[in-house]
């Protein structure tokens, strides 16, 4: 055989083989690696973009955008509603299959999506935005947003904290003095400082140091889950230690059940989700009422419980509050919850 013809042979069987493993010739093995590994094992598949019934899934996260479309972070991706149809927008937009954890809108009304592995998502109204690690931020795996009055908006990952100016990312971990990098929620007080709950410690940041929070016994606040800054200036905590509201200058235990979310509702009505005292398998979504909780021991109304955890709280414009649960979400008019689902 012609020695050319035995090298052009052989060259096509390389190409072939390269072909077939899904990498081209200007493709590096490590981008080629990355790819096949661009999978997220929680994620849910659907067949829908566009439905009447709401997301099936974990549904972690909930907010209403400044022209009246509701958002929700599910399992299932990016879902919005306009009020009679659901629309996935991970499917329709073509992003990344990875569940979706925080939602937040910034003073231009721009949305932000955080995942759990791809990292930010922004959109503008017409075009999703990625950032992830190659623009800077210091973790894929992002848990919650504060936006500050500047604009500038803090990330919350299992990593630490990022926050973006608008063009860079600057990164805060425990080297730092950051009390664990994995961070569960940021909010701002209204003396300007930040109260951070991560996975390890709670902490409070003055801009310089970082100070732990400790309870009445003198222990350290630790997963602290949610953190709420109410209409009063109150701070209420919300994790393994149960909710706990800080006036200023005390604590006062409101439950001991682990709580997951909390939320105040235009009433000035704290809603929580947190595990019921009879059975740490049934969730309890459950509402002090403002008039009631000038008694450090007002006892919650319990609006629903259910074999299912209880995650985002949200009031709409009409009032009504809204509900993400392990199964997709929950619309409280006042009188009856609707599901959304079959």
């Amino acid at each position: 055989m012609n020695k050319y013809l035995k090298i052009n042979l052989v060259s096509l069987i390389v190409l072939s083989l390269v072909y077939c493993q899904g990498q081209t010739p200007t493709e590096k093995p490590e981008e080629a690696e990355n790819k096949a590994q661009d999978i997220d094992p929680y994620f849910v598949e659907t067949n829908a973009t566009v439905s009447p019934l709401g997301p099936k899934s974990i549904t972690r996260n909930i907010l209403q955008d400044k022209n009246g479309h509701l958002w929700f972070a599910t399992w299932e991706g990016i879902i919005g509603y306009n009020g009679s149809l659901f629309t996935n927008y991970t499917k329709t937009k073509n992003l990344r299959n990875y569940h979706v954890f925080a939602v937040a809108e910034d003073k231009a009304g721009n949305l932000w999506f955080g995942t759990i592995g791809a990292g930010v998502y922004r959109f503008d109204g017409n075009t999703f935005t990625n950032f992830t690690t190659n623009e800077g931020l210091v973790n894929n795996r992002i848990s919650c947003f504060y936006i500050e009055d500047s604009g500038k908006i803090w990330i919350g990952t299992e990593g630490g904290i990022s926050i973006f100016d608008g063009k860079s990312f600057q990164n805060i971990t425990t080297e730092e003095g950051l009390c664990s990098n994995d961070v569960n929620a940021i909010i701002e007080d209204k003396s300007g400082k930040l109260w951070i709950g991560t996975r390890g410690d709670a902490c409070v940041y003055d801009g310089k140091t970082f100070t732990t929070l400790h309870n009445p016994d003198g222990r350290a606040f630790v997963n602290v889950r949610t953190i709420l800054g109410d209409s009063k200036g109150n701070i209420w905590l919300g994790g393994n230690d149960g909710l706990w509201r800080y006036d200023g200058s005390t604590f006062t235990n409101f439950s001991k059940s682990f709580t997951g979310y909390i939320y105040e509702d235009k009433k000035g009505n704290i809603w929580s989700s947190s595990e019921s005292p009879e059975n740490r398998f049934d969730w309890v979504l459950s509402r002090y009422d403002k008039s009631a909780m000038e008694d450090d021991h007002s006892v919650a109304t319990e609006l629903l419980k259910e074999e299912n955890m209880f995650f985002g709280i949200y009031e709409d414009k009409n009032g009504s509050i809204w509900l993400g649960n392990l199964r997709g979400v929950y619309r409280y008019d006042g009188t009856s919850f609707n599901a959304f689902r079959e």
